[in-house]
């Protein structure tokens, strides 16, 4: 009883917390009214590649310029395609797929930071630095999460996030034509409100601190770029994380928890998730007008060693992960309202050992070293465009699978829903409004092993309360532009069964996330 009043009062008090957050953002609106009626620039950030490229123009072959053209890129990565017809679109009759008549060349950024920059006084200096063939930008992102119901304990935890990112065209530079080198080096610092307040081992409900933890200066990217066959084949290798291309989107990036990739993917070893990088590289190619096809090879280490990105030579190496993906990309009737469909399948060589872990004898028998694979299923669907032509100027519904070989994954299913929604309130054309609800089932191998050693009095494992099953977390977030180059986003997030038990009661969180770009 009293645990189910204190519940009763702590949702109140997360009521009261996410009222004020959006209170907050409400005063910044009114203080920034010209800004919300400019023109948003849908470009992808220096030092990093739009997930989709765009199509070159049907008709002449040729790739078009964007229509609001990012003042720092400087070498573009549009695909032209292979065969000039449509793959899957051409299912769909001339009314519904406007792709019919040509190609289009709405760029699919990322939509998780403010057009412009913070300082556009050193414009002139980025503009002489960009003609003589570099771009660089940096970010801060800073993140606070508050328990105000539930979890292990009330508080508050703050991370942030310094990132430089680089990029050298090298045909500027040296005379070497198409070729781009890409760097990027970032500063984490803080605590992780999972660990700390909710009593969460397994799920991040924070972007920032989801990896790497403190690092000063960690070396995330560092890779070369280069088209060709007439810009048909783009290919990328150096040290790189895996899901800046393969399992990702623009979308899920604006969420919190699935930055830069869905959890049950973040994981384990295997899938490089930003910010850690591995050597490896990958292809891409545009079979069609509507389809984008990339494969990758790249090395397998653990996920908490290298923790700075420097140290190359004391990597362990204990297998190749060999992604594949395909995306179905459609455009829909007169407002060309754009769809990414996308199926994917990773295989790592490496031979993990059974979750099971350590079981009185006689009940069990563990598996022998076992390869991991993954399988996943994303989609999203534009539902109305509002502000532009690009692919970021509307609203979006959102949903994806994933699954992993269970015995040796710490998730073997998650699955997702939400919406992306722009402009949802009168005279504010470029706030974002997100919700997502994610389901996340642990391996049953790992039942298994707690159960019986539960059964025989032995411990289960450090953080581990009882037997795991499963969790699931609601995320919303209202992303406002105040100012060019600020993004303000108050965020609430409702975890149920922490530690993936019922040992803990559910948690409710508020918070805050701030990008600043110079």
């Amino acid at each position: 009883m009293e645990i189910r009043r204190r519940a009763s009062t702590d949702g109140i008090y997360a009521l009261y917390a996410i009222s004020i957050s959006f209170i907050f953002c409400l005063c910044f609106l009114l203080l920034t009214p010209s800004f919300a009626d400019e023109p948003l620039l849908q470009s992808a950030p220096a030092g990093q590649q739009p997930l989709v490229p765009a199509p070159a123009d049907s008709k002449t072959g040729s790739t078009p310029a964007p229509e609001t053209p990012a003042k720092h890129a400087s070498v573009s990565t549009r695909l032209n395609t292979i065969f000039r017809t449509e793959g899957l679109s051409i299912l769909l009759t001339n009314r519904e797929d406007a792709l019919r008549v040509r190609d289009l060349s709405a760029g699919y950024y990322a939509s998780s930071e403010a057009p412009g920059h913070i300082l556009p006084e050193i414009s002139d200096f980025r503009s002489r630095l960009q003609r003589r063939g570099v771009t660089f930008q940096f970010t801060y992102k800073g993140e606070s999460m508050a328990d105000v119901g539930g979890g292990i304990s009330r508080g508050m935890d703050y991370v942030h996030e310094l990132t430089l990112q680089t990029q050298f065209d090298l045909g500027k530079l040296v005379g070497l034509d198409g070729w781009t080198i890409h760097t990027l080096l970032m500063e984490r610092v803080g605590r992780e409100v999972s660990h700390d307040r909710v009593g969460d081992y397994n799920i991040s409900l924070m972007e920032v601190y989801s990896l790497s933890g403190h690092s000063v200066a960690h070396l995330t990217d560092m890779y070369a770029q280069k088209s060709f066959l007439h810009n048909t084949v783009d290919l990328a290798f150096g040290r790189m994380a895996l899901t800046h291309v393969f399992a990702t989107s623009p979308l899920l990036c604006s969420f919190m928890m699935t930055c830069s990739a869905p959890v049950a993917i973040k994981l384990d070893a295997g899938f490089s998730v930003y910010p850690k990088a591995t050597w490896g590289g990958r292809v891409r190619l545009r079979p069609t007008r509507d389809t984008i096809v990339q494969v990758g090879a790249y090395s397998v280490s653990p996920l908490n060693e290298d923790i700075s990105g420097w140290a190359w030579a004391g990597e362990k190496s204990t297998g190749l992960m060999l992604p594949v993906e395909f995306t179905w990309q459609p455009f829909f009737g007169r407002r060309k309202l754009a769809g990414h469909y996308v199926l994917g399948f990773a295989h790592d060589t490496t031979r993990y050992s059974d979750n099971i872990g350590s079981v009185p004898v006689g009940t069990a028998r563990p598996h022998s070293g076992e390869a991991r694979d993954t399988f996943y299923l994303e989609a999203d669907q534009m539902l109305y465009r509002k502000g532009g032509a690009n692919q970021m100027a509307g609203g979006y519904i959102l949903g994806g699978y994933i699954h992993n070989t269970p015995d040796v994954s710490v998730i073997s299913d998650e699955f997702y829903i939400g919406s992306s929604l722009l402009g949802i309130i009168p005279h504010r054309p470029h706030d974002r409004f997100g919700v997502m609800y994610s389901y996340y089932r642990i391996s049953p191998r790992t039942e298994l092993g707690e159960r019986l050693r539960m059964d025989a009095g032995m411990p289960l494992g450090a953080h581990v309360n009882g037997p795991q099953t499963h969790a699931a977390v609601l995320e919303a977030y209202y992303g406002v532009p105040v100012y060019p180059g600020i993004l303000i986003q108050p965020e609430f997030e409702y975890m149920m069964r922490p530690d993936e038990t019922s040992h803990i009661p559910n948690a409710e969180l508020v918070g805050l996330k701030v990008i600043g770009t110079l």
